[in-house]
């Protein structure tokens, strides 16, 4: 009964650090010394003054953390120095700009402070400053030695120095979104709310998706209308499938030039339409390789020969990827072995023939996470410098796996066995279990693993209140101790080695 005034709903959890001067969180593994964190609070403040910081401690965690902010005329600067876009008044022309501090008087809402950045700003503003804090010639924290002008933070993350760096949500925004996105069924998206608080991309791919969704109607319209008049014969459905490829091929063309146009819109209207592309692109913090001198600039740089990637690709990576397919292809014949097993006993019900091809369902969905952490590895061992050289490599070998593992039994039906009652049933399996997997991923998963999260923190802080209540009577004769509420979660330390 003691314990219960102590104890809190894991729900509360979500309640219990007030955010309202916080933008950006930077949390720290709880093993974390006060050296590196005083090392690491003191460039931020010498390299970007314009940073306001709190550091917090998370009592049941241990876990330190940067909460970062700005105030309004620094992140106007700011604003200046990445050249954000935002709408000018009408009396001076309208339309999108760079801001200016010179010129601030002529954009829209400057006179108010609460309601000219959003959310989405003030955070990608902050995180330019934060990706921008360079190291000087010399400098190293602990083992890790710093390149003259290489990023920190990014560098720290890299290394297991910084746990996490992320924006912080604006609960009042996440209910007005709540209120006008997701729990109005039959109302267009607030795709310009979703833009100011998510970022352009967010809203561009809901957009798309909106969009995509609604151009699927026409389709499945006049298949429906295909599908209901079609006579029995096989004529009269040969002329059916080729009326409606003809008809899918025109829609396909119709869409994706209807959806240029909203693209370049939408682009237009959020003040990305003509935004220069980064002409110099930063080295991953993942790179890794021997020190030298830059024959192009005569600065310290890493360097990794392009022979070692090359020998590891033809010895790892290439014989790798050719097992892992070779693998779906043996799955696959077993599958179809054990397909002929089951319709050869006659005695079984319709609904037990279908399970071969839902095993085989259910090892392609496993296989492709499978292939897609080995894509990973595959791809990280590589070491590649830049992100775009990496990420194209990757989309490579994830495209490769999962093209072969989703349809190499499609095409083996459908062109060797030619059996196409079997691939409508196969492909129908397929669908619907891929549908249902994704749905799981999406939705439920997160949701779930939020809310054992959540237990687990609710459930540590039970424990180690019973502990102390346990330790304090046998100490003290029975004496209860003065036990802080579970809200207490983060404290505000005047130094790194302040407790709760």
């Amino acid at each position: 009964l003691q314990a219960g005034r102590y104890i809190m709903s894991h729900k509360s959890w979500m309640k219990t650090v007030p955010t309202e001067n916080c933008d950006v969180l930077m949390t720290f593994p709880d093993t974390t010394d006060d050296h590196t964190l005083l090392w690491l609070l003191n460039h931020i403040r010498l390299g970007i003054p314009e940073l306001i910081i709190q550091i917090r401690h998370h009592k049941l965690t241990k876990v330190y953390a940067f909460f970062v902010t700005a105030n309004y005329e620094s992140l106007l600067r700011g604003a200046d120095e990445i050249g954000l876009r935002k709408p000018v008044k009408a009396e001076f022309g309208g339309g999108m700009r760079s801001f200016s501090c010179e010129e601030d008087y002529i954009y829209e809402n400057i006179e108010n402070e609460l309601y000219f950045f959003t959310s989405q700003e003030r955070q990608d503003i902050i995180r330019y400053w934060l990706e921008n804090l360079r190291a000087k010639q010399g400098e190293s924290l602990h083992n890790i030695h710093f390149l003259e002008g290489q990023p920190i933070i990014s560098e720290l993350a890299a290394r297991g120095v910084i746990q996490q760096v992320f924006p912080l949500h604006e609960q009042r925004i996440l209910k007005r979104l709540m209120k006008s996105w997701v729990q109005a069924i039959c109302e267009s998206q607030p795709l310009d709310e979703i833009c100011d608080y998510f970022g352009v991309k967010i809203a561009m791919y809901f957009a798309w998706l909106g969009f995509y969704t609604s151009a699927m109607v026409y389709p499945a319209v006049f298949g429906s209308i295909l599908y209901t008049f079609t006579e029995s014969d096989q004529t009269s459905r040969d002329v059916c499938c080729v009326v409606f490829a003809i008809f899918n091929v025109i829609w396909a063309t119709l869409f994706l030039e209807e959806w240029k146009r909203r693209g370049a819109e939408f682009a237009y209207k959020w003040g990305t339409l003509d935004t220069p592309a980064e002409s110099i692109e930063e080295p991953r913090p993942q790179f890794r390789g021997a020190k030298r001198i830059s024959p192009v600039t005569n600065a310290e740089e890493f360097y990794y020969p392009p022979w070692k990637r090359l020998l590891f690709q033809c010895l790892v990576s290439l014989p790798v990827c050719l097992f892992c397919l070779t693998c779906v292809f043996l799955v696959m014949l077993g599958c179809f072995e054990l397909q002929e097993f089951v319709l050869s006993i006659k005695e079984l019900p319709r609904i037990v023939r279908f399970l071969p091809k839902i095993v085989l369902a259910i090892i392609v969905t496993t296989c492709d996470e499978l292939y897609k952490k080995i894509a990973y590895w595959l791809n990280d061992m590589e070491n590649y410098r830049l992100q775009s050289a990496y990420e194209k490599h990757l989309i490579i070998k994830i495209v490769l796996f999962q093209f072969v593992n989703s349809y190499l039994s499609l095409f083996y039906i459908g062109f060797y066995l030619k059996d196409m009652e079997r691939l409508k049933e196969l492909l129908l399996i397929f669908s619907l279990s891929q549908s249902l997997v994704r749905q799981l991923k999406d939705a439920l998963l997160p949701s779930i693993t939020l809310q054992l999260h959540l237990f687990l923190i609710s459930l540590k802080g039970l424990l180690g209140f019973c502990w102390r209540l346990a330790v304090s009577k046998v100490g003290a004769g029975g004496a209860g101790p003065c036990m802080p509420p579970a809200a207490c979660a983060w404290l505000v330390p005047h130094a790194p080695t302040a407790q709760c």
